[in-house]
């Protein structure tokens, strides 16, 4: 963990080496004040030396506006290095996310991994720039000292650091104890973050249910946990911040007691004496600044170690033989194939929808399916809840890999394109449309970030919502808030389907792409998803059946698999599944049993 902790610094390594320089100046600086001091008392007050004393007081003046300096350039420049390792690791972090498998979101949830992004590598940034900056000051101040004050007395000098060792024994024994509070401090803190955003994100359904009071008091509850957290960290920081203040008055009483013992047998002399005492000052900065470093380094280092938990995790994987693929003609097969979701935890999902959320652990969605989907063609897949329609829709880009069997794009196995590309040629509509805080522009320009502005236009256009936008003040650059809360359900999916339109793919999807709207917006945006769907091989899941009357074929899926195929005429001839949904689910069923009834 330490050495992929230092290779972060190998890009800031020469501004780090010159911060360094700076400290290793300082500490120096620190160690001439007290033997100046003592050749004052020793040669030149009793001498009448009062040239070099004061020549030695402007060298002191001009000794600590040097040290100002350094100082100056430590506290900036050094946490130019931490911020600069701190933005590396959250890129490098931000890139791996975007790199993990969907089934980690589904174990995970969105605040936890903010806190580790954000939180953790907060801390470790302050251990990056003051631990090698403390370590290195304290190191040599007492190296030096050691140094210089056994010239004068080895004796005295041997008895005060015989009481390091008692210092550094006691941290380390508080070090455990410290590592394992910091951890668990992380933890809750993460679930803290993890509560917030769900809570806010679900502020309407709360709001809806009158349930504020219930939410604060279960806010309250994490609150409580992380404050114990916190209170049980601060008491060991407390404990060892008391011991290493106890460690440097005793450091003083050393060398009072004992150096005044040896001042008057007359092993050392006034000016020696006191150039111990100032020394005893001087030895208070560096256990200080071991103590400090040994706090950074537990909350930096458990940070990191959070960090690496999500970095250690496996990415989506490419098959050794995977190829780009420049261009697709969308002929789909599904040769046995099975699929089952695993490791799901009860109280964090994640938000698939669909069938994907009704999964369970180890439960097979898919067994043992085969299908075969011409190109260019419309299929709709129908059937009750938890038979596997949006589960399929999420194989074909990959979200998900098959448990076993074969799915084929144009003859091939689509796991020998690579994710990216394969999912270059899948557009996707969804029945829950995600829309990112910004402008109604840049979430239709999500479709293809190069296109233009005439290009998005007519992806509004065809999406029947360009109307709509120029009714808003500030037209494509009207502000839609976080996930669109600013638009009607309607608005929101008629954006997503602008954005597939953009990206003009050879594959399209459709989740229950029309579920939001009213009839009259329905029949407008079938219209144009029938205009899409020409020459594409179209997928549409569907509950509301008049929306697939059309379809070149209806596939009947259920928890026993594909029960019933053909189209809309044929299916209801057969008196079945199909026909058993119609009746129960068709507008025209409906309006039937009103006028009858």
């Amino acid at each position: 963990m330490i050495k992929r902790f230092l290779a972060f610094y190998q890009p800031h390594r020469a501004l780090f080496f010159w911060d360094m320089g700076a400290v290793f100046l300082m500490a120096c600086a620190d160690l001439v004040y007290p033997n100046i001091v003592r050749q004052i008392i020793n040669d030149y007050v009793p001498s009448g030396n009062t040239r070099l004393f004061a020549l030695w007081g402007v060298a002191l003046f001009f000794i600590y506006l040097a040290k100002a300096g350094l100082n100056y350039f430590t506290e900036y420049y050094g946490h130019l290095v931490g911020i600069g390792m701190q933005a590396d690791m959250r890129n490098t972090l931000f890139s791996h996310l975007q790199k993990l498998p969907l089934a980690y979101y589904d174990e995970h949830m969105a605040g936890d991994l903010m806190s580790r992004l954000v939180n953790d590598l907060n801390e470790m940034a302050e251990l990056a720039h003051h631990g090698p900056e403390n370590l290195l000051l304290g190191s040599i101040t007492l190296i030096g000292a050691f140094f210089i004050l056994g010239r004068v007395s080895l004796k005295l000098t041997v008895v005060l650091f015989l009481a390091l060792p008692l210092v550094i024994i006691f941290a380390l024994a508080m070090q455990n104890r410290m590592d394992e509070v910091s951890t668990r401090t992380r933890e809750e803190l993460s679930e803290v973050n993890s509560d917030l955003e769900n809570a806010l994100a679900g502020i309407r359904v709360t709001r809806a249910y009158v349930n504020s009071t219930y939410e604060s008091m279960k806010f309250a509850g994490q609150i409580e946990r992380f404050r114990a957290a916190s209170a049980r960290r601060y008491k060991i920081m407390a404990e060892l911040s008391s011991g290493i203040f106890f460690f440097t008055d005793v450091f003083y009483l050393i060398v009072m007691t004992v150096g005044g013992f040896f001042f008057f047998r007359g092993e050392i002399n006034v000016g020696d004496f006191t150039m111990f005492l100032l020394y005893a000052g001087t030895f208070q900065k560096p256990i200080l600044q071991f103590w400090s470093f040994f706090e950074r380094l537990q909350g930096g280092m458990t940070g990191f170690r959070r960090v690496l938990e999500i970095m250690d995790m496996p990415a989506e994987e490419e098959h050794p033989e995977a190829v780009a693929v420049a261009s697709v003609v969308g002929e789909i097969e599904f040769r046995d194939v099975s699929f089952s979701y695993t490791e799901r935890r009860g109280a964090n999902t994640g938000e698939e929808e669909g069938d994907a959320r009704e999964a369970t652990p180890q439960h097979e969605v898919i067994s043992h399916l085969n299908l075969h989907i011409p190109p260019g063609k419309t299929i709709a897949l129908v059937g009750p809840s938890g038979g596997g329609k949006t589960t399929l829709c999420h194989l074909i880009p990959r979200f998900y890999d098959i448990t076993s069997g074969a799915i084929l794009i144009d003859g091939r196995d689509l796991r020998h394109f690579t994710r990216d590309s394969l999912r270059q040629h899948i557009g996707i509509v969804a029945q829950e449309v995600f829309l990112f805080a910004g402008s109604i522009r840049e979430n239709i320009a999500y479709g293809d970030l190069r296109a233009d502005e005439e290009a998005i236009r007519q992806a509004a256009q065809r999406a029947r919502i360009h109307d709509f936008i120029l009714s808003l003040e500030y037209g494509y650059d009207t502000f839609i808030g976080e996930r669109g809360v600013k638009l009607s359900g309607g608005q929101k999916q008629r954006l997503s389907i602008a954005r597939a339109f953009l990206k003009d793919p050879s594959i399209l999807i459709l989740d229950e792409a029309t579920s939001s709207l009213d009839n009259a917006t329905e029949a407008l945006i079938q219209e144009a998803l029938d205009e899409l769907a020409v020459g594409r091989t179209t997928i549409a899941v569907a509950h509301r059946l008049s929306t697939i009357y059309n379809a070149d074929e209806i596939i009947v899926l259920t928890t026993e698999g594909i029960v019933e195929r053909g189209d809309h005429r044929q299916l209801l001839a057969l008196g079945g599944v199909y026909a058993e949904l119609h009746g129960a689910r068709s507008p025209e069923r409906v309006a039937w049993d009103v006028a009858e009834h």
